[in-house]
């Protein structure tokens, strides 16, 4: 069996990410992530942004391009997460309010301070860590 692959798309806006809180239940439930999910067989990166962007907010991104990607353990054996830089609709950059929630409750721009404190899962942790400077220059 090969890795399992998934995708976080990461908006910035005025040295800021997105992050989305998990509704309760499941493994992450409750804790803070990166939008986006697993890539289906046949499936780009690309492809699966813009299809999980759909599917949780139903609103449609573009993505710009890769950051970088890291590796983790999980129950489901050994995985692949790879960020994407994705562009947000203008209204959706101006006002998250009017963005309907399918798997989370919340969805806020956070600082990279901010980020810090955020409990994710690990597989976000380890985006975090891995692509450290690349992080970084999004908050300038």
């Amino acid at each position: 069996m090969g890795k399992h692959r998934s995708v976080a798309g990461i908006a910035v806006r005025a040295g800021t990410v997105l992050v989305g809180k998990r509704k309760a239940g499941g493994a992450i439930g409750l804790l803070w992530e990166f939008p986006g999910g697993k890539v289906e067989p046949g499936e780009s990166d690309e492809q699966a942004l813009i299809r999980e962007f759909l599917e949780e907010f139903d609103i449609s991104i573009q993505p710009v391009r890769k950051l970088g990607e890291s590796s983790f353990v999980n129950r489901h054996g050994e995985s692949e997460l790879a960020a994407w830089v994705v562009a947000l609709p203008e209204t959706m950059l101006e006002d998250l309010s009017a963005i309907t929630l399918h798997e989370h409750i919340q969805l806020t721009w956070v600082s990279r301070e901010e980020l810090a404190a955020l409990p994710m899962p690990e597989s976000d942790r380890s985006l975090i860590e891995s692509l450290k400077e690349r992080f970084s220059e999004l908050f300038h």
